[in-house]
């Protein structure tokens, strides 16, 4: 296998789902496997299953499809609000969506009954993160209009939290998801079992047991890949935070200034770079750049490397002070923070090696 490649470690993804699931059946909470961050990989979706998880969710239909036609039959969430140009497809393929907009719903209706199917929805809530989601007073007049329509089944509630806007799931806040929640139910005599309390981001909460009694569901993608949580990115106490390691290789090696000479302009992505001058340092050049990778999200496993910046093709280091000696040819490996594994799974000039795989 050629370089660029991502390691994959199935055994300790396994053991962080494992650790989490745990974590949540104390709160009578279950979790749903997010898979999008490694884009549906069938391996680290199985590893996931092996660790207890339930339910597997992506963004995109495609993704789960592929999960479906690797023989993976556990009921699958579609995490992105439909769009209405694949409703057919949604329901023959996701059991449960999560929903905000009344024509789409309309249409999963349509769609589920020409198939002869019930698709569940759970109806997204913007509790202050100004993602997805209707406002919460206009909660009941949207319930009333789809408990009229057949072919679709409403679940639950659901918010999201920091993904868009930073926004911070408190426990006050999940609590007034609660409470609409049950609004709901004693309005029109519905079970809605589903009280989807927000992704990795509520992981924080879970550890400090202030996430409230009736959140039903977690949607964990982050916390199981990287063994953090995603407000602080702090590691969750017993799992493992380097189940996934980028390893490249190194193209060049040059003493060089650390200031470039003449006039700076933009660079190739439009940014105007400023410099320090550190006098003459010992630059390495990786195999790899911001087409395949958030290069601003990777951390250097080898200490005393620092990452200078990059192009398309080419990752800029200092490797001055590095513990190691690095020279052309040698690996040099990286953390991934969510943003550069996101990246990278999609390149497809990121190769991908398993280092266990027990199922």
């Amino acid at each position: 296998m050629g370089y660029p490649f991502i390691e994959i470690d199935l055994e300790k993804i396994t053991a962080n789902a494992h650790l989490l699931v745990n974590m949540c059946n104390a709160h009578n909470i279950q979790i749903v496997g997010v898979a999008k961050a490694v884009c549906a990989d069938i391996d680290v979706a199985k590893a996931m299953l092996a660790g207890g998880v339930p339910m597997l969710g992506d963004s995109r239909v495609q993704n789960l499809r592929r999960l479906r036609m690797a023989g993976i039959d556990v009921p699958l969430l579609l995490l992105r609000i439909p769009m209405p140009s694949e409703v057919d497809e949604v329901v023959q393929i996701a059991n449960c969506s999560l929903v905000s907009e009344l024509s789409t719903i309309r249409q999963l209706s349509q769609a589920a009954i020409k198939v002869g199917v019930i698709h569940d929805v759970i109806l997204m809530v913007d509790m202050g993160d100004l993602r997805e989601g209707i406002m919460p007073q206009k909660i009941l007049p949207l319930v009333q209009q789809i408990l009229l329509l057949s072919g679709v089944r409403l679940q639950g509630l659901g918010a999201n939290f920091a993904c868009y806007s930073g926004k911070i799931p408190t426990s006050g806040i999940l609590k007034r998801l609660v409470a609409l929640t049950q609004q709901v139910r004693d309005v029109f005599a519905l079970a809605l079992p589903i009280i989807s309390g927000g992704n990795s981001a509520a992981i924080d909460l879970l550890m400090t047991s202030g996430i409230p009694a009736g959140i039903t569901q977690l949607r964990i993608g982050e916390g199981i890949l990287l063994g953090r949580e995603t407000l602080k990115r702090n590691p969750i106490p017993g799992a493992y935070q380097n189940p996934l390691i980028l390893h490249t290789e190194i193209v060049e090696v040059q003493e060089k200034p650390s200031v470039p000479s003449g006039e700076i302009a933009q660079d190739a992505f439009g940014n105007i770079p400023v410099f320090i001058d550190r006098g003459i340092r010992k630059r390495a050049i990786a195999a790899i750049g911001r087409q395949d990778v958030e290069i601003d999200h990777l951390t250097p496993i080898v200490p005393g490397i620092d990452i200078l910046g990059g192009s398309s093709d080419h990752l800029i280091l200092d490797v001055s002070d590095a513990a190691e000696d690095i020279a052309v040819g040698s690996e040099v490996c990286f953390y991934l923070q969510y943003g550069a594994l996101a990246h990278a799974m999609v390149s497809p000039y990121v190769s991908r090696v398993y280092k266990t795989r027990n199922f």
